[in-house]
């Protein structure tokens, strides 16, 4: 019997034991190597992110709002500060049931369905606050009470909050303007700025007038703490600070107590008035009638309020300087003499005899009527501003054309933004044959240019634009941008950054074509001048037009201011510059459905003169007299 012997391979076995050994430890190593690469991610590379969870365990980045900077007039005196008050603050994210909390708090402290509302809404919207305001400005026994009750509000703090607050409320409300919630929109532009990181600490921002132009300055940089909580989300201790930078405070060109004097003067009317400084483009005053209290959008206009500003007939929002258009009238007719003389049209002695109307040549026998029945008789350029004759302007608007009339007025900007740093400027009207056939697919009509000689037709301006050009008129042709802010104060070095006047065009003007305009307008002020009884015993030299705008159109019927409604009477206007033999102050009133300008712009421009040149204060507000003068413009 045979057998068979199997003869072991040690050789083979060896070979075979040390590849497995080398295999498992390959597989080890790599193990290793994998623990090592995402040891050296987690303890290396993301170090910082997985401190930063850690450390929210216990520790809150608290965003701390900067203080906003103060906007002050020329002399000093403060048109919009801050102030710091108690504000009751919830966590949600720290408190169980939250309506319980709200309700449990107002057993504590009064919290009225508004400060539920503005609750809500900062909830809905999501913000990234550490806490969102319930109840703001609590008083000391408030803030006294909560305290003692703080053990049983886990989530929920009394912090200091700023606030701002605008002491003068509506005066000067247009130009300061106000702050307001930062709506959807805000965020937006924040984030394609690239500085919403620096709104973490607080939901609002300038809006409009200066608050929102010069944002950038007054806001200054957010700051942070690191703050300990306990258990409950209370603060135990603050371990960093990165304090918050404050902003700029911005100093005006614009007189507060003139511009008070200004508004008073006003009464109950609606209108504008601009004064600016002519050989700086300082604006003095900046008046839209009527106005309203930026203090009401501080912490979110409430419904009621909101309705009555925005339905209001009287549109209190609107910016009537900046944003209304109105026929200049015959304010606008220096601008037309001065262009009649440079472009040689007219010479000084040249004259009319004024029928008290106009009749267009070659325009079937249209006739234009002059505000006085029966005519001016024989008049010159001087006369023709003096006792502002309309048949004068209809001659001198046809003889120049509007091709001439569009280039040569266009230099003192009307038609065209002044650069004025508030923003929402309208640019008005200074019609042209291009824009009529643009805008109505019409050819320009030679009655169209008449209708233009004397401010009316399609001609419009606002009062900025009105008092720009009349600034530029007093000025001798120098040309300034009208600014508002005079100065910005460095909140850390105290440095302060002069707004250098800034000149952008030097109109080429005949000095005697000047002197020959102005002399006019200086006797407008004068026994005979339609505006006489303004300027009566006035102790400076007072140049001034007076104007009137129609703003419905009679069809041929007599204009009788009683028998019209009053929100269809006609504009008053006003311009003037003082001292006109150093013009100190260039301005432009209008009034709206004022009726005549001499009786009712021109009184509101003595009483702004007076204070500003003799700093005079005005009597106290009486109904304005009406019919003072039995000029019609």
């Amino acid at each position: 019997m045979n057998r068979t012997v199997e003869l072991r391979d040690h050789q083979r076995e060896l070979y075979y034991f040390q590849l497995r050994l080398a295999i498992v430890g390959g597989a080890v190593l790599c193990a290793f190597f994998v623990l090592l690469v995402r040891f050296f991610y987690v303890q290396v590379i993301q170090h910082e992110y997985y401190h930063t969870l850690a450390e929210q365990n216990r520790i809150f980045i608290v965003p701390v709002v900067p203080n906003r900077g103060l906007i002050l007039d020329r002399n000093g005196v403060v048109l919009a500060h801050n102030f710091a008050a108690y504000t009751l603050e919830i966590t949600p994210s720290l408190v169980g049931d939250l309506e319980q909390t709200i309700m449990d708090l107002s057993g504590l402290v009064e919290i009225t369905p508004k400060d539920r509302k503005r609750f809500q809404k900062l909830l809905e919207e999501g913000h990234d606050f550490a806490s969102i305001p319930i109840r703001t400005r609590l008083n000391d026994e408030e803030a006294a009470r909560f305290a003692v009750n703080n053990y049983r509000f886990p989530g929920v703090e009394i912090n200091a909050r700023l606030f701002r607050h605008y002491p003068n409320a509506e005066i000067a409300s247009h130009v300061v303007g106000y702050i307001g919630r930062i709506s959807d929109n805000d965020v937006d532009k924040l984030r394609n700025q690239g500085t919403a990181a620096n709104y973490s600490a607080s939901d609002y921002i300038g809006k409009v007038g200066l608050e929102q132009r010069y944002e950038t300055e007054l806001r200054g940089v957010t700051g942070y703490e690191h703050v300990e909580t306990d258990a409950n989300g209370k603060s135990v201790r603050t371990l960093r600070s990165i304090l918050p930078v404050s902003g700029n405070n911005l100093t005006l060109a614009l007189d507060a107590r003139l511009q008070q004097v200004a508004e008073q003067a006003f009464g109950e009317h609606r209108g504008s008035l601009v004064a600016i400084e002519p050989s700086t483009g300082g604006v003095l005053a900046l008046v839209s009638k009527p106005g309203f209290d930026p203090n009401l959008f501080v912490e979110g206009i409430d419904p009621q309020n909101w309705d009555a500003l925005n339905n209001s007939p009287d549109h209190p929002l609107n910016n009537r300087a900046l944003q209304g258009v109105y026929p200049p009238g015959s304010t606008f007719k220096p601008f037309m003499a001065l262009t009649g003389l440079e472009l040689g049209k007219r010479k000084p002695g040249f004259t009319i005899s004024d029928p008290g109307y106009f009749v267009l040549s070659g325009g079937g026998g249209h006739v234009y009527r002059d505000w006085k029945a029966g005519g001016h008789g024989m008049v010159d350029l001087h006369k023709a501003i003096v006792q502002s004759c309309d048949t004068y302007f209809y001659g001198l608007a046809q003889d120049l054309g509007i091709d001439a009339i569009h280039q040569f007025i266009g230099q003192f900007g009307f038609g065209k933004f002044t650069g004025i740093d508030i923003d929402g400027e309208v640019d008005g009207l200074l019609p042209s044959q291009e824009w009529k056939q643009k805008r109505f697919q019409q050819k320009w009509f030679v009655g169209d240019t008449i209708s233009i000689g004397v401010g009316q037709g399609y001609m419009l301006a606002t009062p900025l634009q009105l008092a720009f050009a009349t600034a530029i008129l007093a000025n001798d042709g120098r040309v300034f941008r009208p600014h508002v802010v005079r100065q910005i104060q460095d909140s850390q070095t105290d440095a302060i950054t002069i707004i250098e006047p800034q000149p952008r065009a030097e109109i080429p003007l005949s000095t005697e074509n000047v002197k020959r305009v102005r002399d006019a307008m200086i006797d407008v002020t004068r026994p005979g001048g339609t505006a006489a009884w303004a300027g009566l015993n006035a102790k400076y030299l007072f140049a001034g037009k007076t104007g009137t705008a129609q703003v419905i159109g009679m069809k041929g019927q007599k204009y009788e201011e009683s028998k019209v409604n009053e929100r269809h009477r006609d504009h008053a206007l006003f311009i003037a510059y003082a001292p006109a033999d150093d013009p100190k102050i260039a301005l432009a009133i209008l009034v709206e459905n004022g009726g005549h300008g001499a009786s009712t712009a021109a009184p509101i421009a003595r009483q702004v003169l007076d204070y500003y040149l003799l700093g005079k204060e005005p009597p106290p507000p009486k109904p304005i007299a009406k019919e003072e003068e039995q000029e019609n413009d």
